[in-house]
């Protein structure tokens, strides 16, 4: 089928084909004992396989009904990346007391934190950044709406994911964003590989995470693990997972508030270095091996 696609294309897809059957055959041939539903449809939840190997299903999101609840009716484990998810998952009635929140990991744990020196020079000229999928949860388009006098460049990435809302959503979204005029502005749609994430999160002097719902902040992670200050909404799991590495200003003031602390958390030096470092150490409770022990406790 075409990517991207919406949820009840897939649906289709799944329920009439033999997933389960061709998953059932993929982990015999790999004798696997265990095996990770990433979520309750894009993560094939909604057809688990017959197959003796321990069935976690990861709800990184409260989805759909129609595909959780048979997910749940035959996982043997169920994860979820923040307590944020637990108790929109019970506020729903999902019997969550089993659950186990297993956090989200930094991709690579390649990053060191930066000199003060390099780390200064930021500060005084470096970029601010973001870095998103076009999905209207995401609040780029709204962050660009009225972007503000700035005293350095911003710079925007977008980048595609093989899910949208509905037809056509992530292009309208890009070709909105793509549209905006503004000498110290430059967005591009090109996306970029995860591999390359932490080196261009590291250039910015201020990453803003504008999402308007966010379940765990991964980009915030990632910028957070090189050493670079975060400014987001306080919004769903950001204020817990960014904490002091950053600046989390209230959803109601809009985005002239992300602008405004992006451009404020610059002016002391002090007070930037102090974030700098924080951000950094906090990633460190997020690294591969430190949420591979987190998961085979769970699972186990």
């Amino acid at each position: 089928m075409p990517f991207p696609t919406d949820d009840q294309a897939l649906r289709e897809a799944i329920d009439g084909s033999d997933v389960a059957e061709e998953l059932a055959g993929i982990l015999h041939r790999h004798q696997a004992d265990a095996v990770v539903y990433t979520d309750a449809l894009w993560g094939l939840g909604r057809a688990m396989a017959d197959h003796p190997a321990r069935k976690v299903l990861a709800v990184h999101v409260v989805g759909h009904e129609e595909d959780l609840r048979p997910a749940l009716a035959t996982a043997d484990t169920v994860i979820t990346p923040s307590a944020t998810v637990l108790r929109q998952a019970a506020e729903r009635g999902y019997p969550t007391a089993a659950w186990q929140v297993v956090p989200n990991t930094l991709l690579h744990d390649e990053a060191a934190w930066l000199d003060e020196i390099r780390r200064g020079r930021l500060r005084r000229r470096g970029p601010i950044r973001v870095l998103a999928r076009p999905a209207p949860e995401k609040g780029v388009a709204e962050l660009l709406d009225g972007v503000p006098d700035l005293d350095r460049p911003a710079e925007v990435m977008l980048g595609a994911a093989p899910f949208e809302q509905h037809d056509g959503i992530q292009a309208e979204i890009v070709r909105r964003c793509l549209a905006v005029r503004h000498p110290r502005l430059r967005v591009q749609a090109a996306g970029l590989a995860w591999r390359r994430v932490p080196s261009w999160l590291a250039g910015a002097a201020v990453v803003i995470v504008p999402s308007l719902a966010e379940t765990f902040g991964l980009v915030a992670l990632e910028a957070m693990s090189v050493g670079t200050p975060v400014v987001a909404y306080d919004v769903g799991n950001l204020p817990d997972l960014i904490g002091s590495a950053g600046v989390i200003v209230a959803r109601d003031g809009g985005p002239e508030q992300l602008w405004r602390a992006a451009m404020t958390i610059t002016r002391d030096p002090v007070t930037y270095l102090r974030i700098s470092r924080a951000a950094y150490y906090r990633s460190r409770d997020f690294r591969p091996t430190t949420i591979a022990e987190s998961f085979l406790k769970a699972v186990w």
